[in-house]
């Protein structure tokens, strides 16, 4: 996978079914083609999420991977999480209003179709710090040496789970 083959944009949406939902993504993407929806509440930069899918295909190289399956994986090293029930938990969809980080990767450019969807917003990759520090369990302490970016690209390279 070559790094210039990600793409992460930005929405808004209520999702009426996330089954729905899904399968709705999947009827434009091809073979091969990975499009993964993400809770964008959890996500501190675009840079915190191509860092985790650079992990997880360099997992699937090493053979260290956690999942049988990239998307898991993808979620599992974005979130730095190795349960995964614990990683949908966190970047998962849910029904109802949310913000979305939708991840393309060696994709066509789906904007306009996931566009049809959802309401185009990069805004939801404007962090909330204090609700960052809740779902990923940082301290204050932590904070002081390091940026919560990159506390969790840290995190996501060593998949710690005890903190």
């Amino acid at each position: 996978m070559d790094m210039e083959n990600i793409k992460i944009l930005g929405f808004k949406g209520n999702i009426n079914s996330i089954e729905e939902t899904i399968k709705e993504i999947d009827s434009f993407k091809k073979d091969g083609e990975i499009i993964q929806l993400f809770n964008a509440d959890a996500v501190v930069s675009k840079n915190h999420i191509i860092h985790g899918v650079n992990q997880a295909f360099l997992a699937f190289e090493r053979g260290e991977n956690i999942a049988n399956d990239i998307n898991v994986e993808i979620a599992l090293r974005c979130s730095a999480q190795r349960q995964i029930s614990k990683a949908f938990e966190i970047l998962g969809l849910h029904e109802g209003e949310m913000n979305l980080c939708a991840v393309l990767i060696d994709c066509d450019d789906y904007s306009k179709e996931l566009g049809l969807l959802f309401d185009a917003d990069d805004s939801v990759f404007n962090a909330d710090e204090d609700n960052l520090k809740n779902i990923y369990n940082i301290s204050d302490d932590q904070l002081d040496n390091m940026s919560i970016e990159d506390i969790l690209i840290d995190r996501t390279t060593k998949l710690i789970v005890d903190y």
